[in-house]
């Protein structure tokens, strides 16, 4: 066997501009929205089970209780987020995430080569493939 084709990862990253750091600070800032309106919902449900069957309600605080820390965690993770992205500078290069490709390797080819790829992307465009 002379080669075999294979997937490899590629790393996709892209340059900041003000377009997409606004986008990212929004979406940040509408998921925090998002999990408090959750845990407000979950404080609701916590109350009606309670006076619903005070019997149980050790069990019911403790399950609600984990419910709502579970949601502050992610407003947490959420918010240092935001704040890394609010302090990154305009063309400074974040990484977005990994594709796949598919590779024929070749006896004698560079895997260093073949595995170190990335897609740069400047407002949703391509601007380089490096490798």
């Amino acid at each position: 066997m002379d080669s075999i084709s294979i997937k490899v990862p590629v790393t996709v990253k892209a340059k900041l501009t003000e377009k997409l750091k606004e986008h990212l600070i929004n979406d940040f800032t509408k998921t925090v929205e998002q999990l408090e309106l959750e845990i407000k919902q979950i404080e609701i449900d916590r109350q009606r089970e309670l006076t619903s069957n005070p019997e149980q309600a050790g069990r019911i605080s403790q399950f609600f209780g984990n419910e709502i820390a579970q949601r502050r965690q992610r407003i947490s993770e959420a918010n240092v987020r935001k704040e890394t992205v609010e302090k990154l500078a305009i063309g400074a290069e974040i990484t977005q995430g990994t594709l796949e490709r598919q590779v024929e390797l070749k006896i004698g080819d560079n895997m260093r080569e073949i595995m170190n790829v990335e897609v740069l992307i400047e407002d949703d465009k391509i601007v380089a493939i490096r490798g």
